[in-house]
């Protein structure tokens, strides 16, 4: 959903989530809100009662790649159990997919997350650099045939 559709209590359940995933679990300073979020479309995860277990931005090509992208994909620590990752992946490449067309999907991952993601179709197209004190590497899903 777009991030003016958000309510309140939705926005700083995803904000709060990546805080806690990516800046102190991940202990990685770094600016989150990059500017980007508002020109793309949020995925979310939550139960009934309203809790966020886990999201993905789905990312228009021209804005952080030429390539449409999927990133700040994170689940909740404590719902990691679950194993929504893969669930929130695939749904996430069928809905970039769905809107945008058939394309290829370009992706910074974290390098000890290239075999996550090559599960999803996505090859490791580059050497690993460092993003934030942390190693990442671009994969890239081609776009089917």
């Amino acid at each position: 959903m777009p991030l003016g559709a958000l309510s309140p209590h939705t926005l700083y359940a995803l904000l709060r989530l990546r805080s806690e995933v990516f800046v102190v679990e991940q202990r990685c300073v770094f600016q989150d809100m990059d500017g980007a979020d508002a020109d793309c479309l949020h995925l979310l995860c939550e139960v009934p009662d309203g809790r966020l277990l886990a999201s993905a931005r789905l990312v228009p090509a021209g804005l952080k790649y030429a390539e449409a992208s999927i990133g700040r994909v994170v689940s909740d620590p404590a719902a990691r159990p679950l194993k929504l990752g893969h669930a929130l992946m695939g749904e996430a490449v069928r809905q970039l997919l769905q809107l945008w067309g058939p394309q290829p999907i370009r992706i910074g991952a974290q390098a000890h997350l290239q075999h996550f993601y090559q599960r999803h179709g996505f090859v490791t197209v580059g050497d690993p650099y460092d993003e934030d004190g942390i190693a990442h590497v671009e994969m890239l899903r081609p776009s089917a045939p």
